[in-house]
């Protein structure tokens, strides 16, 4: 198969901000980590410089940009909830798919619902690029790594050390140096964990090199559309969970060979789920109806003549926290509307409180009580620090400008009053607009979509014979189907944590996508059909015995 669309190259990580060396005087602190990797691919590119997440944790927002819909309006705004999105909802490498490419995923998928089958071509710690039988045939390969999460932080000394065993002495990040926002005490805690975290960037950036490395050694750089991007914002406390430019904040870099102009720079807003919008459009594919994700360039490298004013963004429940946050940005000033201003940014949080960041800050605010105890003044934390373990106001307004860190709430001010009330309106109409579900109980949409908690199940596909092709169908509403000659194996349970992340299953079958009347391959005896709608579990398999390859 020959094509002149560009293959795509999805590189993204977790829990950054735009703390690479080509953000420098763009982002604070950025200065701080050793980057060559990315900032090559900057100069040869166009970093966006106000690229944001839609949530601040990785399920909703990794939800939002595989289906360029917010989270809100498809229900998987609740971290970890196995959703149900409307029948319409796609991933959208099945548009690619459809379109003729071949999509790979390497690494964990964290959609917020079962990830079908259907939505790759090959999935695992295997898929790569290299897969595809026709070498001609354009692809899309996604790539998500780890090295940054939040949990390498809590690493042993030894553990921490061959996690970033490919870092030269002079790549350490120095803690003293450390760029600390005021929001976290200057403690040797801190500072170590902000040091590891400029660390485990770098360690990050060697594994983007790699993968750059083999694209030029297959040739393919020319030809190959390169996206980094992170998934939300540092894993440390007040950035990651919570809505603020410390959670939102992305990195976006953009190589296009030919296409972008090397050493660009685009300041207008975006949303990482842009990019699904940009990569159906890039790849000559209509854009369904209903996505809210937005092209961020044309199939001529163009960016788009109405570009985006304001961006908005969520947080709900975080495993067992449960809060309701609403904010809109147009670039200049933050607005935050806390549902729940009686409960405190860091609630209990059973996982997050085994990092060492969020130990200290419950530590110093234990030893404040204890000042208090004996009638002294607390000065372990500044007013700043403490306030992340109080109550919430009921609104934020902060003039990133000015503050870039957010550290003055202007809600209250006279002078503010018409900002906060046309950021106010605007987060308002986009509720409205997407029908935000965060303002549903959550036991009302668990009961419809799984009532009686059961897990709703595909229907089997139905195969009609009309000639020397197979027509399938299936009767359950927005369901894919998915075919197969590869016989069945061995049945792969999957592991706990790829249950929790909706992992597809295990199966070292490729299945095709049905995208029309199926012509059985010349000379094979069975082929086996599987249906799956996003938020239910997949179809029992339909066989169809053939009669020398003819159904």
């Amino acid at each position: 198969m020959t094509s002149e669309r560009p293959n795509i190259l999805w590189i993204t990580t977790h829990d950054i901000n735009p703390d690479l060396g080509a953000y420098r005087g763009v982002w604070p602190g950025a200065e701080y980590a050793d980057t060559p990797h990315l900032d090559r691919l900057a100069a040869q590119g166009t970093r966006f410089d106000h690229a944001y997440a839609v949530a601040p944790v990785c399920a909703p927002s990794r939800s939002a940009m595989i289906t360029g819909m917010f989270p809100t309006a498809i229900g998987t705004h609740q971290m970890r909830s196995k959703a149900v999105p409307p029948p319409g909802v796609r991933c959208f490498t099945e548009y690619l798919r459809a379109a003729g490419y071949h999509c790979s995923h390497n690494g964990m998928t964290d959609h917020q619902f079962f990830t079908p089958f259907t939505a790759f071509d090959r999935f695992g710690p295997q898929a790569h690029w290299r897969d595809r039988r026709d070498r001609q045939q354009p692809f899309f390969a996604a790539f998500h790594g780890a090295i940054t999460h939040e949990s390498q932080l809590a690493l042993d000394d030894d553990a921490f050390a061959r996690a970033t065993a490919r870092l030269t002495p002079q790549q350490r990040h120095d803690p003293s140096a450390a760029p600390l926002p005021p929001y976290y005490p200057d403690t040797p805690v801190f500072r170590q964990a902000w040091a590891r975290y400029a660390d485990l960037v770098s360690a990050m950036d060697h594994w983007v090199g790699e993968l750059l490395r083999q694209l030029d050694d297959d040739g393919l750089a020319e030809r190959t559309m390169v996206v980094f991007c992170s998934d939300h914002g540092v894993g440390l406390p007040r950035a990651k969970r919570l809505p603020y430019e410390s959670g939102l904040r992305e990195p976006l870099i953009v190589r296009w060979p030919g296409m972008l102009a090397a050493g660009s720079v685009r300041q207008d807003p975006v949303y990482l789920m842009d990019i699904a919008a940009t990569m159906l459009t890039v790849a000559g594919v209509a854009l369904p109806p209903a996505m809210h994700a937005r092209p961020m360039f044309d199939a001529a490298g163009n960016a788009p003549a109405v570009p985006r004013t304001m961006v908005f963004g969520h947080r709900d429940r975080m495993d067992e926290q449960d809060d309701c946050m609403r904010t809109a940005c147009d670039g200049r000033f933050r607005y935050i509307w806390n549902a729940h201003p009686d409960r405190p940014y860091l609630q209990h949080h059973q996982y997050a409180d085994a990092m060492p960041t969020w130990r200290e800050l419950r530590r110093l605010h234990f030893e404040e009580a204890n000042q208090l105890a004996v009638g002294q003044l607390p000065d372990r934390l500044t007013p700043l620090q403490r306030r992340l373990l109080q109550a919430k106001p009921a609104e934020e307004l902060y003039d990133l400008a000015t503050d870039p860190h957010e550290t003055t709430n202007l809600a209250g001010e006279p002078a503010h009053a018409a900002t906060l009330q046309r950021l106010r309106g605007a987060l308002a109409e986009w509720q409205r607009d997407v029908g935000d579900l965060g303002l549903v109980d959550a036991a009302t949409l668990v009961a419809r979509w799984r009532p009686d908690g059961v897990v709703p199940v595909t229907a089997g596909p139905q195969l009609e014979r009309v000639g020397d092709s197979l027509l399938a169908r299936c009767v359950t509403p927005g369901a894919s189907i998915g075919w197969t000659d590869d016989p069945p194996g061995a049945a792969q349970p999957p592991s706990p944590f790829a249950a929790i992340v909706g992992d597809p299953p295990a199966d070292a079958r490729h299945w095709r996508l049905v995208v029309g009347p199926v012509v059985p391959p010349a000379g094979t005896a069975r082929l086996w059909f599987r249906a799956q709608r996003l938020g239910y579990l997949p179809s029992d398999d339909t066989v169809i015995t053939l009669d020398g390859g003819n159904p």
